[in-house]
This record gives structure tokens, sequence and C-alpha cells, in this order.
């Protein structure tokens, strides 16, 4: 066995973000208002969706542009989006929450979730496939990809509903976690627990996550399972997180399909480790008495609630609107998605994989958006187009490498440097007036003195 590939922890898929979710109107030295174009570039979850849309004012308008390396993840986006738009009352406010982390962030899921992926998938399915009508979901706006593209959506769209036994997906994730695992640590493998130990108290708890739990951490390290909110048996495979990644094999190129995500941060960094309650950040003799899973939790409920607040009047039956979790024994009707919740003066939009560089070119996208946000995976893509596209009086934000644990000190703060200079070079200047961390970078237009 090789020494490991340390460099392989953070995976070459990105299935969540590697930051806290932030709201993205706020960031920068003013809050935007009115109508706000918002330009997500490799955001990998709703995570930032969702915390701006819980303080978005009842007059605002947000449209939010939305573009990933892989339709994998953009199909992985419509799914979470699905089930935070299913109104209150087909599924509660507790089963709900429970239903999207566990969809969010394990590798295994329970019998009854593998079955609303599968519904659901049906119904992006139709959604995908159908002409888009006039009075399409205003956050389902699919209308903008390529036919190759809806094509891909509808593929992996079918392969989730396959049965969890069907012979068509034999894929274990069970197994392809712990091939990475095994190509991650190496000779180290044997003693992994240590190594796990290692890297939640001398990287996470030293980075500010102190939140995250031993066991819970561990038991994902292990197993790929971040949530266990309900008893019963986690053993099916989460489709939504297997893709396929290219290999060189003895001169051909050789697809293999299984788990190519992170395998170390933790998908507890999204929800999990902030918090404006301080209740959830009470310790006790040292330690916290609350986990990450738990706030984790709290968030994710507190964002569906407001998303309640904004919904336009709805089009299907309604039960009691008091009703925070109706009886389970009311049977799922999965809706189509024209018949999820509408956010009122909310849209979301798909874009193609070549958008990066087609935007520019379009009259339309000149000087058009008031956010541009940039994972650090898509950091690369920072370049003199991405000025074309943002408006005078633009935020641009670049997520850093902090939580990126296989990075040290050095590369990390190397990192740092690079999307600064990347930026600089692209016509942008560290936001004057902004508050800096080093999770996140905020840049705003050159402007000459």
């Amino acid at each position: 066995m090789s020494a490991g590939r340390p460099s392989e922890g953070a995976g070459c898929v990105n299935w969540w973000g590697f930051s806290p979710a932030r709201d993205l109107i706020s960031t920068g030295p003013v809050s935007h208002e009115g109508e706000v174009n918002i330009l997500l570039v490799g955001s990998s979850d709703p995570r930032h969706l969702l915390k701006t849309l819980a303080n978005l004012r009842d007059e605002d308008v947000l449209n939010v542009w939305l573009f990933e390396n892989s339709m994998e993840v953009v199909a992985r986006h419509m799914l979470l989006l699905y089930i935070t738009l299913t109104p209150q009352q087909k599924m509660g406010l507790n089963e709900k929450t429970e239903t999207f982390l566990e969809v969010f962030g394990n590798s295994v899921i329970r019998n009854q979730t593998h079955d609303t992926v599968k519904r659901v998938a049906s119904q992006l399915l139709h959604h995908v496939s159908d002409i888009p009508e006039s009075d399409a979901h205003a956050c389902f706006n699919t209308s903008l990809l390529k036919f190759k593209e809806r094509d891909e959506l509808a593929r992996i769209f079918k392969s989730w509903m396959q049965p969890s036994s069907s012979s068509a997906a034999p894929v274990s994730i069970a197994k392809a976690w712990d091939y990475r695992v095994r190509q991650h640590l190496g000779t180290r493998y044997d003693s992994k627990k240590g190594c796990f130990d290692w890297d939640l108290t001398m990287k996470l708890h030293e980075k500010g996550c102190r939140v995250i739990n031993k066991h819970q951490y561990v038991r994902w390290r292990e197993s790929g399972l971040a949530f266990e909110l309900r008893e019963g048996v986690y053993q099916i495979t989460n489709p939504s997180l297997l893709s396929s990644r290219v290999f060189s094999q003895r001169g051909d190129r050789v697809a293999l399909r299984g788990y190519w995500g992170d395998i170390t941060s933790s998908p507890y960094l999204a929800f999990g480790i902030e918090t404006e309650n301080e209740n959830l950040l009470k310790t006790q003799n040292g330690q916290h008495v609350k986990t990450a899973q738990d706030i984790s939790f709290a968030n994710v409920q507190d964002f569906f609630q407001s998303l309640s607040r904004r919904r336009e009047c709805p089009s299907t039956p309604q039960f009691d609107a008091e009703e925070e979790n109706p009886p389970t024994n009311i049977e799922h009707n999965y809706l189509p998605v024209n018949d999820l919740m509408r956010l009122k003066g909310v849209s979301v939009n798909f874009l193609p994989l070549d958008s990066l560089q087609k935007l520019p070119e379009k009259q339309k996208y000149a000087n058009f958006f008031d956010i541009i946000h940039f994972s650090a995976s898509c950091a690369h893509h920072l370049g003199p187009n991405i000025q074309q596209i943002a408006a005078p009086d633009a935020v641009l934000i670049v997520e850093l490498a902090k939580f990126i644990l296989d990075l040290n000190k050095e590369q990390e703060a190397g990192f740092a440097e690079r999307v600064t200079s990347m930026c600089v070079e692209a016509g942008f200047q560290p936001c004057r007036g902004t508050k800096t961390d080093d999770v996140y970078a905020v840049f705003e237009p050159h402007k000459e003195k």
C-alpha cells in the first residue's frame, strides 16, 4: 500500500461547499436592495440561496443564476430545491428538514428517503423533458440549458429511479467510500481512527469548528453517514452522490462510477458550524452541549419557515396552514414541479456548462450581476470576462481554502494570495469598508481615482 494521496481528500466533485451559508446580499460595503441579480459559480449546494432568501425583505426581488461544472451537481441542486419547495401541507416541517439533510449529507439513506428520491426524480424527469410552459416554475428555469444538457439531466434522474436492488445500478457506495478512504490514507489506513481524530481536533477544531462532535465526525469519515436524525436502517445508496470519473488506463479513457466527493471536510460546514441562536452554542465542562447535526437541523428548519412566509398563493388543496407537521398517514402526492411553492419575487435559472465563456458575449448580461460568488473549486475561472458581466457597484465574493483540510497553512495563504492576484488582474480590488476574514475574500470593481 502506498503512502496515500493526501490531495484526494476534497474529491473532484463538490457535492457541498467548503464554507458556511452566507447571506450574499448583506456581504459587501452596502446591502443591495430592490431587484438583485446574483451569479453563483460552483456553489455546489443551495446553502447561500437559502440563507439569502431567509433575510430577504418582502419588497425585494431576487434573481439567481446557477453555474456548475457538471450536470450531476445541477441535478442534485434541483433535487434539494424540490424538497425545499415542497408545501408544508404535503411534507411536515420536521420531516422535510430531516429528508433534506439526509439527502444532502448522507452516503446511505433510509428506505423511505430512497422512495422520496425516486418519486422526486420522476417529477424532475417530466420537468426537464417537457417543452417549457409560459407559467413554468420560476425557481426551476431550465430553458437556458442546451438540449444535450437536458438529456443528460433526464438520464441522471432515470438512474435515480432504479430500484435499490436493480442490477442496472450495481454501485455500492459503501465500497466506493472505503476505496476513497484507502486511497487517501494509504499506509495510515490501519490507524484511520487516529487520523480522523487528528483532522478533527488539530484542524477543524483549531479552525473554529469545535461544535463538530467527534462521534459524528468519525462516523461520517468511516462511512459517509453525517446525519442520523431518525431511528432506522441507513443502508441504501444515496444515488444523488454517485458520479463518473474518467481515468486513463493503458492509453484508454475509462469512466468509473463511484463516490468522488469530499471525504475529509464534511457536510457539517454548510449549515452546522454557525448559528445566531446562542443557546445552540452553550458549553458544559468545556464541551459543546449541541452538535453540528443539531445546528444544521435548526438552521435548515429556520430557512424553511422563512420560505413558507414568502410563498405566493398556492394552487394545491390545503390542510390546516397552522399545522407544522400534518399526520404522517397522509399519503404523499409528489407534485409536478409547477405545483411546488412559488416564492414571491424569486427566480432560479440553471446555466449551461459553457456559460462563463458565453455570458460576456451576450448584451443582456453586460454589467448585469450585482453579486457574483465563486467557490474555491471554481476560482480558476476568474478572469477579465467577469468584469464585463459585473454591475458598476457589484460585489465579487470568492470562497477561500480555509476548510480544505489537505492544504497546510502556507498553501492556504498562497491560495488566498493567488485569488487576490487573479481578481486584481480581472479588474477588481479588495472591498473597502468590508470586514475581511479567512473564509471569503470580497472584491469590488476597480474604480479610477
